[in-house]
């Protein structure tokens, strides 16, 4: 199926070849297991339990960042796990939150109360974006910071780090429409969709799906705003593997929004980007340069599929015009751009006799391409 998907892009089939023999090594090297403590091993066994998408880019950090961002970000899954979980009464979770530092002193400490989510309802789309994500950006940019590995200022500038962690979890908020409503969550804001239909799952009702596009176009252009941040946030990071760990989650959220953008299939179905894409992604977001490129690709895409008759036709065309001022124009990925399509037809020959091997492409790809973390 991947191979069928690769044929109209040829250099998606020789990316996915060049990440299986040894590119991959170069993007997220493997973590030296047998050199750690048991301790760290039982992290990094929770971590890769807990968290797929992210555990990849967490351990290609580099030296001591990659075990102080893997417990940093354990304990905001513990605490977000708890928070969300509504069975909790407010008399009850308010103090295991104030609290909750304490427990990581104590080993035998569990929490055992959790029963099956009742219906969650979001009411202050914002803030919660703000505490579930934002927060950790901000944490992760102070961590960058105190490191020495990035400049102070990135640590300093807590608007730019809010805003990276916003524009994943709201990426991820649009994608997850329907999944979330079959498991009794509803997270899209309601001050976007009480414009169109008097309740969420609505939109599911295929008398409604004009409504739900221009609902989820209008989600899609706000969350747009957050792309010049993003831009700036990145300028500012020297340390490569850093660069890595922040770039690639975000050039994967904006291919999902290029995807998804005017997309019924949102309300019918899952939304995700191809395996070849993904990888594609990943080698190539490494630089500056890449990243603007990328950038302006998928903004030329959502660009020349806006509907005239959209309502938010208008905002779109204006946030996209001032990302392309940050963005590089009319610019090729390096990585796309030195290979002829004779030699690309002749890589795709030799590797469609070995498409099996490929099939056993890593657990990483999978895991960036299903569904993301909150």
């Amino acid at each position: 199926m991947e191979f069928v998907k690769c044929l109209g892009h040829p250099e998606e089939f020789y990316n996915l070849l060049r990440f299986q023999m040894g590119g991959r090594q170069k993007v997220m090297p493997k973590m030296d297991q047998d050199s750690l403590s048991s301790s760290l091993k039982t992290c990094y066994k929770y971590l890769n339990q807990t968290s797929r998408s992210f555990a990849a880019v967490i351990q290609a950090l580099d030296g001591e960042m990659r075990h102080a961002v893997c417990i940093f970000y354990l304990v905001l899954r513990a605490l977000d796990t708890l928070e969300d979980d509504m069975t909790i009464s407010i008399e009850r979770k308010v103090p295991l939150l104030h609290n909750f530092h304490s427990y990581l002193y104590e080993p035998d400490w569990r929490f055992t109360e959790s029963k099956e989510k009742d219906r969650q309802v979001l009411e202050d789309f914002p803030t919660y974006c703000h505490y579930v994500a934002g927060l950790v950006g901000i944490g992760l940019s102070r961590l960058f910071s105190a490191s020495e590995l990035e400049d102070p200022l990135i640590g300093e500038d807590t608007e730019l780090a809010n805003s990276m962690g916003l524009f994943l979890q709201k990426t991820n908020i649009i994608r997850d429409y329907l999944e979330d409503q079959r498991e009794g969550r509803e997270f899209w804001p309601q001050e976007a969709w009480s414009k169109y239909v008097n309740k969420l799952g609505d939109f599911a009702k295929p008398e409604n799906m004009d409504l739900a596009v221009q609902c989820l176009n209008e989600l899609i252009a706000s969350t747009l705003h957050h792309i010049p941040d993003v831009i700036t946030y990145l300028s500012r990071l020297r340390n490569q593997s850093i660069f890595n760990f922040c770039a690639i989650p975000q050039v994967m959220a904006i291919a999902t929004l290029a995807a998804c953008y005017n997309n019924q299939q949102v309300f019918k179905g899952v939304v995700k980007i191809r395996k070849g894409q993904a990888v594609t992604l990943m080698m190539d977001a490494t630089n500056m340069p890449a990243v603007k490129a990328i950038i302006h690709q998928y903004m030329e895409e959502i660009y020349h599929r806006i509907p005239n008759s959209d309502p938010c036709s208008t905002k779109t065309r204006q946030i996209i015009s001032t990302i392309r001022t940050q963005s590089l124009p009319n610019c090729q990925l390096i990585s796309r751009s030195h290979y002829s399509p004779l030699y690309l037809s002749c890589v795709m020959l030799l590797a469609a006799l070995s498409w099996q091997y490929l099939s056993t492409l890593s657990q990483v790809t999978e895991d960036y391409v299903q569904t993301g973390e909150r």
